[in-house]
């Protein structure tokens, strides 16, 4: 593949030589290492808080903030939407830059969700069903769990792209599997968040 051929021939949109080499946060050794340790302990932290484990005593608890995070969520996840798919327009029109800010804006989107899904269940455990018993059955808990899978899977894709990227300059990061992983993870991410949403619908507007 002609690697010069990826790149866009606008050059307000290519990153400078001295800017992309700052992007060279971590060892591309390290990669796999990294993935692997922060999806482990991210998703340990997942299971604890889902689990029961972590205290209750641990975390301040606010009703107030506990109320609201559903509502929150629902938004987090409306604007992580909008960002992953401005992120996805913009590297297909060459823009690298705007690409990455929209990616690192859906990663924090994505961060400050599960924080604030995690505070809450760790808190007052997961929110009870109040629809029917066929609704719940067939339509709910499909619905959620296929959310929570595609979450989990999301997890470890996330982290590998966003090392891959930070693990080498702009011009290598064509060469990796950046590409062909980040467009999985962000199908995947897009599915996750808007069965979350349609969760949201069946627990706080629906019944």
């Amino acid at each position: 593949m002609n690697v010069s051929a990826l790149r866009p021939t606008n050059k307000r949109f290519w990153l400078p030589t001295a800017n992309s080499q700052c992007m060279q946060l971590v060892s591309k050794q390290q990669v796999p290492l990294l993935t692997a340790v922060l999806s482990i302990v991210s998703l340990g932290l997942v299971f604890s808080a889902v689990g029961g484990v972590v205290p209750e005593w641990v975390l301040p608890r606010s009703e107030g903030l506990i109320a609201v995070i559903p509502h929150l969520n629902v938004v987090f996840s409306i604007a992580a939407i909008i960002t992953i798919i401005s992120g996805w327009r913009a590297i297909k029109q060459g823009d690298v830059e705007s690409h990455r800010n929209w990616m690192l804006a859906s990663f924090g989107l994505f961060a400050a969700f599960l924080v604030f899904y995690l505070y809450r269940v760790a808190l007052e455990g997961p929110q009870a069903f109040g629809g029917p018993e066929t609704i719940r059955q067939f339509v709910y808990l499909p619905t959620l769990a296929i959310h929570i899978l595609l979450a989990i899977i999301c997890v470890p894709l996330l982290f590998y792209v966003l090392l891959l990227a930070v693990s080498r300059p702009v011009e290598e990061i064509y060469r990796s599997r950046h590409r062909s992983v980040g467009q999985i993870a962000a199908a995947l991410w897009l599915i996750s968040f808007s069965l979350g949403i349609v969760v949201y619908g069946m627990l706080y507007v629906l019944y």
